[in-house]
């Protein structure tokens, strides 16, 4: 999860979800095609296994640092929810909705959040949006059987691990991204500065793979210990490799990355030739010099909100500042939803069995009205939702994402000026 603009009113949009069954009798905003939602009424086959609902538990910091990040997706959940009653529900019943806090990963709230999120009976719960507090969880919810499904939570840890799926890419995506990118605004000599933990080497292979495949190369790789690092040696490093651009993957926005960015530009790898990842991509008006990252370039994993699905969730919560993770999300509770309305089963168990395969090598569908309208006929879909496709993998990840571009002003905030798939 990286440090996003501040979003407002997260009370509000929460307010909202405890509203989405409300929201499913009055939603009616026209669209655009990509956040469109027919109007097929599901019909279940089969009586449904487990509670009398399927619940939707979310899990997202509405207390702490990380509070900011929570009102987009909180209505990307809602409207959701909304779209899911309004085609008929999962099985025939709507969908019930919980909302409890996470906090951020200074506190024991997660863990005390998601137990009584398993005491009101959710069949799976959306979040966390931390990957550290996702990493906590794991026990937790194999034990309980409720599987999670992060919108945000990218570390490459979290692979593979049973109970948990995310509808975000997997950090190191983004090096696939920037390696096809770069080449074509005449970067083709790159140097990758990482610090010396799974984030940062995630993103060295895909990043010299596509590289190579684009007419690029990977010049140099440096590689910098999360303590002790002498920036000003790093940066020296790097400028003997003569690159196009620089690629800083670190893990946050903290001491160590705000000394590489202003050693980095003080060698003259600064402006254009600087990009930052998604991880440290962040708001550094109050925490380096104005104008020291005037021109620097950067990456951030998330579809974009088009017109239509920004209306729409603008309908959920007015005051919405940011649409990030928004889309992400909303298609994860499609995704859940699908899995529990295919297996004809209410559970977590059935979410966690079906989740990859409603994302998958079946008949194409796009909205979750559409997607039942097909289970009619074959038991195999294939959901492309508003984060585009997704395509889980077998460690429950896409296999590629939506990814902005941003550039920096010279108030060293930053600003989409793209997107590129990875």
């Amino acid at each position: 999860m990286p440090r996003v603009p501040r979003g407002r009113g997260v009370r509000a949009a929460l307010g909202a979800l405890a509203l989405a069954g409300l929201l499913a009798a009055c939603t009616s905003a026209p669209t655009t095609a990509s956040s469109t939602t027919p109007t097929a009424t599901p019909s279940a086959a089969a009586t449904p296994v487990g509670d009398a609902a399927f619940t939707v538990g979310t899990l997202l910091p509405t207390s702490g640092g990380a509070a900011y990040v929570t009102p987009p997706m909180a209505a990307g959940v809602a409207l959701a929810v909304a779209d899911v009653n309004a085609a008929g529900g999962v099985n025939g019943k709507p969908v019930a909705l919980v909302a409890d806090d996470s906090g951020d990963a200074s506190t024991p709230t997660a863990e005390a959040s998601y137990a009584d999120l398993v005491a009101k009976h959710a069949d799976v719960v959306i979040g966390p949006a931390s990957s550290a507090l996702a990493q906590r969880l794991l026990a937790p919810a194999q034990k309980a059987g409720v599987p999670m499904v992060s919108p945000a939570a990218g570390y490459p840890q979290l692979a593979s691990q049973k109970d948990f799926f995310r509808t975000i890419p997997a950090f190191g995506h983004e090096g696939a991204a920037l390696g096809a990118t770069l080449p074509a605004k005449g970067a083709k000599k790159v140097v990758l500065v990482a610090t010396q933990e799974a984030l940062g080497s995630s993103i060295a292979d895909p990043l010299k793979t596509a590289l190579a495949a684009h007419g690029g190369t990977l010049a140099a790789t440096v590689d910098v210990p999360l303590s002790g690092a002498d920036a000003n040696a790093v940066a020296a490093q790097a400028k003997a490799a003569a690159p196009d651009a620089v690629v800083l993957a670190t893990p946050d926005n903290g001491d160590l990355t705000r000394a590489l960015i202003t050693a980095l530009s003080g060698a003259g790898l600064g402006g254009g030739r600087l990009w930052l990842t998604g991880q440290n991509l962040a708001d550094y008006s109050q925490a380096l010099p104005a104008g020291l990252l005037n021109g620097v370039n950067g990456i951030l994993e998330g579809a974009d909100a088009d017109a239509g699905l920004q209306a729409r969730l603008k309908g959920v919560q007015a005051d919405l500042g940011s649409f990030q993770y928004a889309a992400e999300a909303y298609d994860a509770v499609i995704l859940a939803a699908l899995a529990a309305q295919t297996a004809h089963a209410n559970t977590g168990t059935a979410v966690a069995q079906g989740i990859v395969a409603a994302s998958a090598r079946g008949i194409k569908c796009g909205s979750y009205a559409e997607c039942v309208d097909a289970l009619r006929t074959s038991p195999d879909i294939d959901y492309d939702g508003l984060s585009g496709t997704l395509d889980l993998d077998a460690t429950g990840a896409p296999t590629s994402g939506s990814y902005g571009l941003y550039a920096y002003t010279a108030e060293n905030k930053y600003a989409r000026t793209g997107t590129v798939r990875g």
